[in-house]
């Protein structure tokens, strides 16, 4: 059976993301599957393993750590050259679309991006224009290279015992031109990171303004949830970009959902329609989000939500 070469996300406080095992999860129906590892992959090993990485392929030094993404692309071209594997997956996040490209283009291959599916035979399914259309499309060009889009899939363990490969590495100078001079750590607070929360409160327009969005925060922290934010909520001012949530924002799929005030645009709706509860409150009876809340509440979020938080606090 054929390699599936699948380019780890990770992080050194995180540890493996959650959309390298949904990766690990659809590589297993594609053929055997290889995690591709750039830097350190000593702490990262258990939990491929954990997910059925059955080859771990290792990429470490000075040459690819100090520097952007190009020698990661040219890594991981080597590879799929030296392999010939079935098919390449990576992340939908910033850095995995890139190396996606610049893979493509190293390989002259054609290159899929932002896919929740991928079939057998390679063919992968894209959700698009705001969740309203589904497309099945396949790579006519080479080997199927495909961006998983984070929360697509629930990933599912299926235990392995991997062999761990140190890859050589041979970067050019081209591949030197952007080096990293230094690393700053993100400030994490306690809320857990908005893509892998379990639970999401989420503020939209209705909220009012950012002194308001306290009360998103208050009910987020009560739940031990991430807080997330409407594009109408971000446009505003009233919360930070990195934590909106939308086609144009992230994609998120927690088991509980609660949408603060926000009316439902169809840009919201692609970013959270997968979630497995959700609960929304808007003063509209009419507003598009109630289409697809499991519960909804009609009335004034400044009322309800204060008496939410008081009976969370007197059930803990």
């Amino acid at each position: 059976m054929a390699e599936v070469l699948v380019v780890v996300e990770a992080s050194a406080a995180a540890g493996v993301k959650k959309v390298t095992l949904e990766m690990l999860t659809i590589a297993r129906t594609l053929g055997s599957v290889s995690a591709v590892v750039i830097g350190d992959a000593a702490a990262l090993t258990d939990k491929l393993a954990e997910y059925g990485a059955e080859k771990i392929y290792v990429a470490s030094g000075d040459d690819v750590e100090s520097y952007l993404v190009a020698p990661k692309a040219t890594v991981v071209a080597d590879l799929v050259r030296r392999v010939q594997p079935a098919a390449v997956l990576l992340a939908s996040t910033q850095e995995g679309k890139e190396i996606a490209g610049r893979l493509a283009v190293k390989l002259d291959n054609g290159l899929l991006t932002d896919a929740v599916e991928v079939a057998a035979d390679g063919t992968a399914t894209q959700v698009v224009f705001a969740g309203s259309t589904i497309v099945k499309s396949k790579v006519t060009r080479g080997l199927p290279i495909v961006t998983i889009r984070p929360n697509s899939v629930t990933p599912a363990a299926a235990p392995a015992t991997p062999t761990v490969e140190q890859v050589t590495v041979e970067v050019g100078e081209k591949d030197k031109l952007a080096k990293v001079v230094e690393r700053v750590a993100e400030q994490k607070g306690s809320r857990p990171e908005l893509t892998e929360a379990s639970i999401v409160v989420s503020g939209g327009r209705g909220v009012g303004n950012a002194d308001n969005f306290k009360l998103v925060e208050e009910l987020a922290d009560l739940l031990g949830g991430a807080v997330g934010a409407s594009r109408a909520a971000v446009d505003s001012g009233y919360y930070p970009h990195q934590f909106q949530v939308g086609q144009t924002g992230k994609t998120v799929s927690p088991q509980l959902y609660l949408a603060l005030g926000i009316s439902g645009a169809i840009q919201h709706r692609a970013g959270m329609q997968t979630s497995k509860t959700i609960v929304a409150v808007n003063k509209d009876a009419e507003a598009p989000i109630f289409e697809l809340a499991d519960f909804g509440v009609v009335g004034d979020l400044f009322k309800i939500v204060p008496q939410a938080a008081e009976e969370i606090r007197k059930r803990k």
